[in-house]
Parts: structure tokens; C-alpha cells; sequence
């Protein structure tokens, strides 16, 4: 007689494993722990087997009933159903290998040796945060261009168009891994070359000079960490770009030459840039050095183990000073390029302390003079104009007075 769900559910567990059969080959094993699992017991090509069904109640009664006779129908036109299931569970682990995110994280695991540490955790960062969780569970044959269309316009709209530009590029470089793997020949990302127009060319807001006085004084009154205090006042002192000042290192440091040489991998140039060190910007390391000497880096993460303070925090800091669209940390280059050009100092020196590279290359290849006695000197007074405009701000603060 056919089982029915009474005889199922009252079906006792025993010392021994048991079965109720349904008929046709299909039984209900009963195991000790109390577990009720289908079997459908069949023969091909001569041989005995036994095919897995599942288990009571996640598969019910009339459910097994409807797969063995599905496993019947295959049986009769010659297919093996258990091998037939052991092959549809090995495509299942196949899809699952090859999503977007499990191809990727391949992808940039092997790839670990051509970048330096702290750019590989960027871009799995960037990767983590910006791409798998909208494209990182899909079949990587299956994503379509406008899939990552969506994807780095998503980017660009925070008003990162180059961070978009570098995500497209990974994502390019991903599928060329994945067809060297023969997993796909498509590329949607290629057809997105150019899709983001390069951003015009725009001088970042420069904080005005007659505001530097109110600038250091709101800086003072702010209620933030002294190490981001002495960050942004570094960024001005010695004017170097945004990364450069976070990714510093204490090892960079020599304080008896009185200089600070960022390596040419930081600065993504063919050369080291060594900066001239005056007075002010040497007693403010002194000070940090008390605070974040036991790491490698002068502004290391507060969140992070290893790594340094993320792009966002000197703007923050500026916005919070009442600056936002006024003053930005790159506009403290411009700033300085100013100043110092009035002031008549030699213009190529300048060029060379800001580290620009010459647009004329005949021009780069023959003046090759590091200027470092001009520099020198232009370092040290314009740190005594900054300091000057600081201790002006302290007096206004002692006196509980404002610009």
C-alpha cells in the first residue's frame, strides 16, 4: 500500500535504520537520530542504484512522489538520474565559483605581487564598497554593459570621476582574467572607454590670504585631534598634495638634514621629491612624533591596523571650519604658488618645490637643478608668514576677540 502522511509522521525511530515503501521503488528510510529521508531505488544499464531524493518534511510526500517519477521518465529514455543530479550540483558550485565577486577576489589575490600593500587594500576596498554589492552576486557571463554603466556613473555622481574611471579599469582587467581562464569572452566594460568624459580642468578652491588669520584661529578652537591639527597645518607649510601628506612615513623623516624625501613610488614620479624642512614644520613633528611615533606612519588610521587617514578627513576638518567650497587641501598649493611667486622668488624653483613636472620637455631635460638653496629659503619664509598669521590668531584668541 501507498504511504500517506499518518504513517509518515508517526514513523518511529529504531535501533536500526528502516524502511516504509511507497511503491515503484520509492521508500522512506528511517534513520536512529530520527531522521526521514526519500529513496528511489532503480536499475540502469544493468546495475543497481540509489537515488537521493531529500529529506521529510523540507521534500513532502507527493513532492517525492513527483521527483521519483521525474527520475522514472529519465531511467526510460536512458539517463542515469543520480548522475544527472551529481552534475547539476556540480554546475550549481560552478556558478557560484564564477560570480563577479569570487572571479574578482581570484583576480586580485593573484595579482598581489604587482602592487604595494596599502594600494592592494585600496582597491579590494574600492572594489568591496563600490561594485559587489550591486554586481558582485551575478554570473560574470551575465553582467551587462549597462550593468557597469550604472556602476561608475553611481561613482561619478559623488563627484569622483576619476575613482569611477579606475574602478571601469579593474573591472576591464577582471574580465580579461576571466576569458584567460576561459570562463567568458565578453567585456563589458571595454565599450565604456571614455564614457566619463575627463573631468575640465578647474583650480580646486584656494583659501584666501586675508582669511589665513581667521583660519588658524577657527583651526585652534576646533575640537578635533591634535594630530589632524598638526596635518592640516603641515599640508600648508610645506604644500604637498593630499596623499602624500597622509601615506608620510617617520622613516621619510631626517631631522638632522632637516628634510622629508617622499620615495618616487609615493610620488608616482621617476625621482624622490625631498622638501627643505624650516623651523615650524620640524617642531610640529617634533610634537606628533610624541603622539604617533610607534607607528610607521605620521597620521596613521584610527580604524584601521595599518594604514593612514582616509582622503575625506582634511576635507572634513575644512568644511567643519566654515571653508567648504572656500578652501580645500589641494588649494593650499595654489596658495603658496601665489605668495611666493609675488614675493619674487624664483619661479622654476617654485615649479620644483611644488613638483610639477615641466610641460616642456626639452626644458625638463636640460634644467635639471633641484634649487635647493632657493627653496630653502623660500620654505623658511613663507613657514615665518604662516606662523606670523598663527600667532596673530592665538593673540586674537587670548584677547577673546575675532577677525
Amino acid at each position: 500500500m501507498p504511504l500517506n502522511d499518518r504513517q509518515i509522521k508517526n514513523a518511529k525511530p529504531a535501533a536500526k535504520p528502516y524502511k516504509l515503501a511507497d511503491g515503484k521503488g520509492m521508500f522512506l528510510q528511517v534513520t536512529p537520530a530520527g531522521g526521514k529521508l526519500w529513496r528511489l531505488k532503480y536499475r540502469i544499464n544493468g546495475k543497481e542504484k540509489l537515488l537521493s531524493i531529500g529529506k521529510y518534511p523540507t521534500v513532502s510526500l507527493s513532492e517525492a512522489r513527483e521527483a521519483a517519477e521525474n527520475a522514472r521518465r529519465m531511467i526510460a529514455a536512458g539517463q542515469d538520474p543520480s548522475a544527472a543530479k551529481q552534475q547539476a550540483k556540480q554546475e550549481r558550485q560552478a556558478a557560484l565559483l564564477n560570480t563577479f565577486e569570487a572571479i574578482t577576489r581570484r583576480w586580485h589575490s593573484e595579482n598581489l605581487h604587482r602592487w604595494k600593500p596599502d594600494n592592494a587594500v585600496r582597491i579590494l576596498n574600492h572594489l568591496e564598497k563600490d561594485v559587489f554589492p550591486y554586481i558582485g552576486g551575478q554570473q560574470i557571463d551575465g553582467i551587462a554593459v549597462a550593468d557597469v554603466k550604472a556602476v561608475i556613473e553611481r561613482i561619478a555622481a559623488r563627484n569622483a570621476p576619476a575613482t569611477a574611471e579606475k574602478i571601469r579599469q579593474w573591472i576591464a582587467a577582471v574580465y580579461g582574467y576571466a576569458a584567460m581562464l576561459e570562463i567568458t569572452d565578453r567585456n563589458p566594460a571595454a565599450p565604456l572607454r571614455g564614457f566619463l568624459a575627463k573631468a575640465e580642468t578647474r583650480h580646486l578652491p584656494a583659501l584666501p590670504r586675508e582669511e589665513l588669520t581667521e583660519f588658524f584661529r577657527r583651526l585652534l578652537l576646533a575640537d578635533i585631534d591634535p594630530q589632524n591639527r598638526i596635518a592640516v597645518l603641515l599640508i600648508m607649510l610645506v604644500f604637498v598634495r593630499s596623499t602624500e601628506l597622509r601615506g608620510s612615513r617617520w622613516e621619510e623623516i631626517d631631522y638632522a638634514a632637516k628634510t622629508w624625501t617622499i620615495p618616487a613610488e609615493r610620488m608616482k614620479l621617476p625621482r624622490a621629491h625631498v622638501i627643505p624642512l624650516a623651523d615650524w614644520p620640524l617642531e610640529l613633528l617634533a610634537e606628533l612624533q610624541t603622539t604617533t611615533g610607534g607607528s610607521p606612519y605620521l597620521f596613521p588610521s584610527r580604524t584601521k591596523t595599518t594604514g593612514f587617514i582616509s582622503e575625506a578627513t582634511l576635507n572634513r576638518i575644512i568644511e567643519r571650519l566654515g571653508y567648504k567650497g572656500t578652501a580645500t587641501p589641494h588649494g593650499f598649493r595654489s596658495l603658496a604658488s601665489s605668495i611666493l611667486n609675488e614675493q619674487g622668488f624664483n619661479p622654476d624653483a617654485i615649479e620644483r618645490q611644488l613638483a610639477h613636472v615641466p610641460k616642456d620637455k626639452i626644458r625638463a631635460a636640460y634644467n635639471r637643478a633641484e634649487y635647493w638653496p632657493h627653496r630653502a629659503e623660500f620654505m623658511q619664509w613663507y613657514s615665518d608668514y604662516l606662523r606670523e598669521r598663527y600667532n596673530a590668531a592665538r593673540a586674537l584668541i587670548d584677547a577673546g576677540g575675532h577677525v
